[in-house]
């Protein structure tokens, strides 16, 4: 998809947690169709970053706008209901429930649907998704891959404009992976933003228009997959400097 007029900003965002700095003045924009990518080492500030524009955690410093509108101090329901939404790094469904109420909760809550239109809008996406087979099974019964992909069925509930991916290949094999890709693929094309965390570069530098790179709380490059992966101080992060 084409990308549009700019739908996300974060504009210098910055987070302690005592005297530990977890982001430092960090800036990103997401346009309309665009899928973003945000690469770092561990512990250099990618989920916090994801928590801070979604709420869960505040800024110290800074602002997040969406869509021109000033959400930085606005609770984690008010922004999921304006369309901005996060995945979990570690998949936690409700497990005593079946995986259609998982869906069906989305909608309830994040859109204010009915319940025949929530469930409906549940059972789409879950045919969407390819989990319309295990609909009415438990959601701890299903297996890993299955869970990846009923985490992006109840973002999907939720009506978001943004989707926010935090390591969602975790734990996925080679063709799992490609699977989820193509319907990340799918879902960008249907008009939703995202932005990638995720340690498999190959999938990242595949999927992504546009990648920024974190070093301990820091910006350090942004640009094309291409232009990224040539720079040098992403290669010291990355590598080492006697590696660069």
């Amino acid at each position: 998809m084409k990308a549009g007029k700019m739908v996300l900003t974060a504009d210098k965002v910055s987070k302690h947690f005592g005297a530990l700095t977890a982001l430092s003045e960090v800036s990103l924009h997401l346009s309309q169709g665009e899928i973003l990518g945000v690469i770092g080492p561990n512990g250099s500030g990618k989920t916090t970053l994801f928590n801070i524009l979604t709420g869960i955690l505040k800024a110290d410093g800074g602002e997040v706008f969406l869509e021109g509108r000033r959400i930085s101090r606005y609770p984690t329901y008010k922004i999921c209901r304006l369309g901005l939404m996060k995945t979990a790094q570690i998949v936690q469904p409700f497990a005593g429930m079946t995986v259609l109420d998982n869906v069906l909760i989305g909608g309830l809550y994040g859109q204010n649907l009915s319940l025949s239109k929530a469930r409906q809008k549940a059972l789409d996406i879950l045919d969407w998704v390819g989990l319309m087979s295990v609909a009415r099974a438990p959601a701890e019964s299903i297996t890993v891959a299955m869970r990846r992909r009923l985490e992006l069925a109840r973002a999907l509930a939720t009506g978001p404009k943004i989707i926010l991916l935090d390591e969602n290949l975790a734990g996925l094999i080679p063709t799992e992976v490609d699977g989820v890709l193509q319907l990340l693929r799918e879902i960008n094309a249907r008009g939703i933003g995202l932005i990638v965390v995720e340690h498999i570069m190959q999938a990242v530098m595949g999927i992504c228009t546009r990648i920024i790179v974190l070093d301990y709380g820091r910006k350090i490059a942004e640009g094309t997959p291409e232009e990224v992966i040539r720079d040098r101080k992403v290669i010291e992060a990355f590598l080492g400097g006697d590696y660069a």
